[in-house]
């Protein structure tokens, strides 16, 4: 009986897959790409992730805003196709963490030193136990997981009726939607861990700049002033 030889073929990359790792090569942000190609962050996010492909007349518009003929926009490196293993570890604890205090909620970052981490933990302890103490709904890109470590959480969304979450139990959220997590009200304080992720290359920037705003409106709103026009988010470490 002769023998076969069956040769497997490796497919080629997406263009998802080109785009990324050229800018991974050039070393820029989404917002940088954006900016020298004229695409929307959102955009090139779906592009990367293989949610959305560009048509043959936008390819060469981002060829020649990049500077590239078409054959060099869909050339691919020696060992692109290799997972590069960056080996990076970050050990935490509440005492090292990046603390943010409001009225109705202390958030504990942790792992901050790592920059451009895909997803953001955090600790917080949760006390607010109505709307009118949340204040607004708080939307931000990417999405969120949210399990309880203790007490009982009231989980209010955009367009879901409120759900209770007790302790072992969890919730995964898009965090665009409108959210607030509030103590139940037999419940003095409760703790949770929450996992945002976002494309955003600034995600823990903007977390920790929407959580202080809304500490100042909070205290301003307890001594009945406005908060001042100029102030600046600060931090703590514990």
């Amino acid at each position: 009986m002769a023998s076969e030889r069956i040769s497997v073929s490796t497919p080629p990359p997406t263009l998802g897959a080109l785009l990324r790792g050229m800018r991974s090569r050039k070393g820029w942000t989404l917002k940088e790409m954006s900016s020298k190609t004229g695409i929307p962050v959102s955009t090139l996010s779906k592009i990367e992730h293989d949610r959305l492909t560009l048509t043959y007349d936008k390819l060469q518009s981002l060829g020649q805003r990049l500077g590239l003929r078409m054959s060099e926009l869909f050339a691919e490196s020696e060992g692109e196709a290799a997972q590069s293993v960056t080996a990076r570890r970050s050990l935490g604890d509440i005492a090292q963490s990046v603390r943010i205090e409001t009225p109705n909620y202390d958030y504990y970052y942790l792992c901050t030193e790592l920059r451009r981490k895909r997803m953001i933990p955090a600790i917080t302890k949760i006390r607010a136990r109505s709307a009118e103490e949340f204040g607004e709904l708080v939307h931000h890109s990417g999405e969120e997981f949210l399990y309880v470590l203790s007490g009982k959480v009231v989980v209010q969304t955009e367009f879901y009726d409120p759900v209770t979450l007790g302790p072992g139990q969890a919730l995964y959220i898009d965090s665009s939607m409108g959210h607030a997590y509030l103590a139940a009200e037999d419940c003095e304080e409760a703790e949770v861990l929450a996992v945002m992720s976002s494309d955003e290359e600034e995600l823990m920037e903007s977390l920790l700049t929407l959580h202080e705003e809304r500490r100042q409106n909070a205290v301003a709103v307890n001594e009945n002033e406005a908060p001042p026009a100029d102030a600046r988010p600060t931090r703590k470490r514990r």
